[in-house]
């Protein structure tokens, strides 16, 4: 094989620009995946990409999605959330797209592609970025009912549908994984957070066998069987046999090679994949030994009007499954249709990913195959990490290495892959405690260290972007690319700002130089209780929109004063400031509490009583309460009046706090329930209710794993399971809707409180204005794992003072509503006008459609909060 070059985009050499006008000439793209949309996007970008006019051919019907992120698809079923940005070239007029085309012929000598639909499309040049299938072996039964692939999202919703059937059926909760790769991983990832529990059964004496080691992969396997899931290595799979269960659902029995039998419910061939060549094939295009259309380093193929990129391309020979090479072959292509001269160079085959739970990473000469290499190893069984190290022959420069347990060394070690070390090669994957990686820092990297390897940015890249003004993550992923694939690189970028001296600043606003989490911490240590005196004896200035509301808050979460006490009042947004949520024309929503959607008759004809006597439009909410719209300022009081006097509170829904804890019906009334998820519900609402916070916090708790209250899109979800409780945090919708992510799993219901009150306290001493959990979480050295480490391990030794200021709010709640109710003083600030109190407010207006009562939109002041 050719001696490969490394290839960067900032190198490419380019060839002198044709003076003369060009036609347009037709470009085909068959296959509309990862590779396929990076390479349109590639080749659009540029300046003279206009003279190409692309089609674009998909065989699915969705347009390419993030296939690396595939299995996040079964975290909450919704397609959107994988769709690649601008991946349906909308106002773009020189890409036209065509989904559900799949092709079925090439036409080499009469340039051209015909789709199963008979259209044909004809070509200047085709691009081939069919990409790969997955591989099925040829085992009896491999096609029977109940056997998947996993690969694409209908793969995944006809897993899915299988799951259901498993948990309706309720004789058997078991799934087989015939693959311990990566993607079998992943599938059993899947299965378990579904609640089913999976078999992996693997060929090679080892998980993971194409990135780790012996020692890695038993580590990994051990790691993972501690999580009570089955691992099968070493082992083939004989056969697969259909079974008709006592109860008349179709079970499946795998014979493995061993003797042993497993009974499932379904089995996930992820096996590996295959170059999707047939086109190819067919058409007489050369093909490569190991299969794959062979291309040379330009990924041009045996026909000079032909390329190939990405999982389908065998360039000179060699098939690369990950998508960081993929992106390179697209790249490359893009710069050869606009007469550049990129070639493919040695192409980055390095993971990091979290797999169950366990941090795993490989990059580089992994396996020590350069010869004479050495290999510098820490293996420690009892803190479950392994690290290594292959090194040249003379054990100064980095060849590739092996991580589990622990990747935090991941981001810094990928790019110094062929360069000199920077000192003792222990001291890089030394344990911090034991005084390792002291020379471990970004500072240590040459500028053509590759950062990003997905999209093939260098250190030098994201050096040069930082000095034309990109001071902060996301200027640098707008500029560069850098972070926006698989996002591992994100850690690297903050290093690499600040090592070029970019000062974040952690002010407040003008008023105030430090940051909310510090003013949090002057708050509680001073027991200063008004704006004026924080703001004399550590501020500036009169304040400002941002930090009246900002301390207002903080000020709700150490102290028991009403929100609209004294001085606080006027502190307050548009929202708090009357107790309700203004609405586009003026008037103001009235949202009573309905803890965990439980509520009584008496309280549901309350609801239309008062809507009707009023004129209030209701709608029921996602957050199974009811909205009420509609009411004027002046008439407030009066609503809330019978709502109280009912026994009914403030829903909280114009708050920075507790919203609303959505639930199912859970084990009460669903044949599937497997713990009371109603009474968990309104038991999290009444402890947190009114708890002020950064932001928002909502919650869900489903009674099963069949996740009807959608708990993982929650700041805190609770799921039953057969034994307790597991415990999700994080998840957040919004502009950047996140999936929650498991803090700990089969809890008692006593844990899951303490785990709660240790988690809302962190969150609300340390985070940013106006930041939701997810990014919270994202923000914080460690992330996720530090969190569990303070909410679990107390590895900060404030469990015991975040339960107390928790127990502390719980005694001191009151009703906000209540509160105003019986203050004559408070009740006076609720007029439309102060000069004429008893006038209604002519800017309140509304319209019929269609029988609906809708508002007519006025010029308001408005808060950054949206309805409940």
């Amino acid at each position: 094989m050719a001696i490969l070059r490394q290839y960067r985009l900032s190198n490419l050499i380019r060839m002198s620009p044709i003076e003369t006008p060009r036609a347009v000439r037709d470009l085909v793209v068959v296959g509309h995946g990862m590779v396929g949309h990076r390479f349109v996007e590639a080749l659009r970008s540029r300046s003279d990409s206009g003279s190409w006019r692309i089609t674009v051919l998909a065989e699915e019907a969705e347009p390419a999605y993030d296939r690396v992120g595939l299995t996040s698809y079964t975290e909450g079923w919704d397609r959107s959330r994988l769709a690649l940005p601008g991946n349906d070239y909308a106002g773009d007029d020189h890409v036209r797209l065509r989904l559900r085309a799949r092709v079925t012929e090439l036409d080499l000598a009469g340039k051209s592609v015909l789709a199963a639909d008979g259209q044909r499309y004809g070509y200047d040049t085709l691009v081939l970025a069919t990409g790969s299938r997955a591989f099925v072996p040829p085992v009896p039964g491999h096609d029977l009912p109940g056997c998947h692939v996993y690969r694409t999202l209908d793969d995944l919703d006809g897993i899915r549908a299988d799951m259901e059937c498993m948990l309706e059926a309720g004789h058997t909760r078991t799934g087989v994984v015939i693959g311990g790769g990566l993607l079998g991983l992943e599938a059993a990832n899947a299965l378990r957070n579904s609640g089913i529990q999976p078999h992996i059964v693997e060929m090679a004496p080892r998980l993971m066998p194409q990135q780790l080691d012996e020692a890695g992969g038993m580590l990994l396997s051990r790691m993972i069987s501690e999580l009570g899931i089955a691992v099968h290595v070493g082992v083939g799979t004989e056969s697969i046999e259909q079974l008709t269960h006592q109860y008349g659902s179709p079970t499946l029995r795998v014979r493995l090679s061993d003797g042993n039998e497993i009974e499932a419910g379904l089995v996930i061939f992820a096996a590996g994949v295959r170059p999707r060549d047939e086109l190819a094939r067919e058409a007489g295009l050369a093909i490569a030994e190991r299969g794959g259309v062979l291309t040379d380093l330009s990924c041009r193929t045996s026909d000079p009007d032909v390329y190939a990129i990405g999982e389908v391309a065998a360039i000179e020979g060699c098939c690369y499954g990950l998508v960081g090479p993929g992106y390179t072959s697209a790249e490359v292509v893009a710069d050869r249709l606009l007469e550049g001269a990129a070639e493919f160079g040695e192409a980055d085959m390095s993971t990091k990913l979290k797999l169950l739970g366990v941090d795993v990473a490989s990059f580089g000469d992994a396996m020590g195959a350069t010869e004479n290499s050495l290999s510098v190893v820490i293996n420690d069984p009892v803190k479950n990490t392994y690290a290594k190290l292959v090194l040249s022959d003379d054990a100064k420069t980095l060849l590739g290495g092996i991580l589990v347990g622990d990747a935090s060394s991941y981001g810094v070690l990928r790019p110094m892959v062929g360069a000199e070390l920077p000192g003792d090669p222990l001291d890089l994957i030394a344990p911090a405690s034991d005084g390792g990686k002291t020379s471990l820092g970004i500072t240590a990297l040459p500028a053509t260290a590759q950062i990003c390897s997905c999209n093939n940015v260098s250190k030098g890249d994201i050096v040069e972007a930082i000095g034309n003004g990109c001071h902060d993550v996301q200027a640098l992923k707008d500029c560069t690319k850098a972070g926006t694939s698989c996002g591992s690189c994100i850690p690297l970028l903050k290093d690499l700002l600040i090592a070029e001296g970019v000062e974040q600043s952690k002010a407040l606003c003008e008023h105030f130089d430090q940051s909310r989490t510090e003013l949090f911490q002057i708050i509680q240590v001073t027991g200063i209780r008004t704006f004026s005196e924080l703001l004399e004896r550590f501020g500036s200035g009169y304040g400002c929109d941002i930090c009246k509301p900002t301390v207002a808050s903080i000020l709700a979460s150490t102290g028991s004063e009403h929100i609209l006490e004294g001085e606080q009042a006027a502190l307050q947004d548009s929202n708090d400031h009357f107790l309700a949520n203004i609405q586009r024309n003026g008037s103001y929503s009235v949202v009573p509490r309905v803890p965990g959607g439980e509520i009584k008759p008496e309280h549901l004809i309350l609801i239309g009583q008062v809507a009707q006597e009023f004129g209030l439009y209701t709608k029921i909410t996602g957050g199974q309460r009811i909205d009420m719209f509609g009411a004027r300022v002046d008439q407030l009081p009066a609503i809330w009046r019978k709502l109280v006097d009912a026994g009914m509170e403030s829903g909280q829904a114009y708050g920075k706090s507790l919203r609303t804890v959505k639930s199912c019906v859970g084990s009460d009334w669903c044949r599937y329930g497997q713990q009371d998820s109603v009474k968990m519900a309104v038991d999290l609402e009444l402890r947190y209710r009114g708890l002020r916070a950064p932001h928002k916090i909502k919650m869900g708790v489903s009674g099963c794993a069949r996740e009807c209250a959608e708990a993982r899109a929650k700041d805190v979800g609770v799921i039953a399971t057969e034994i307790g409780w597991n415990l999700y945090v994080g998840g957040n919708g919004g502009m950047s809707p996140k999936h929650a992510q498991l803090l700990a799993s089969d809890l008692d219901t006593e844990t899951v409180f303490r785990y709660i009150d240790r988690f809302l306290m962190f969150y609300i001493r340390t985070a940013d204005r106006l930041q939701r959990t997810a990014p919270w979480i994202e923000s914080i050295e460690g992330g996720l794992d530090h969190v569990r480490q303070v909410v679990c391990e107390d590895s900060l030794g404030l469990a015991e003072e975040f339960e107390a200021a928790m127990a502390r709010h719980v005694d001191n709640y009151t009703d906000e509503w209540k509160g105003v109710l019986d203050d004559p003083e408070k009740l006076s600030r609720f007029v439309s006008f102060v000069n004429a109190p008893d006038a209604e407010d002519p800017t309140v207006a509304f319209t019929e459609r269609d029988g609906r009562k809708i508002p007519l939109p006025i010029p308001v002041l408005r808060s950054s909060e949206e309805e409940s």
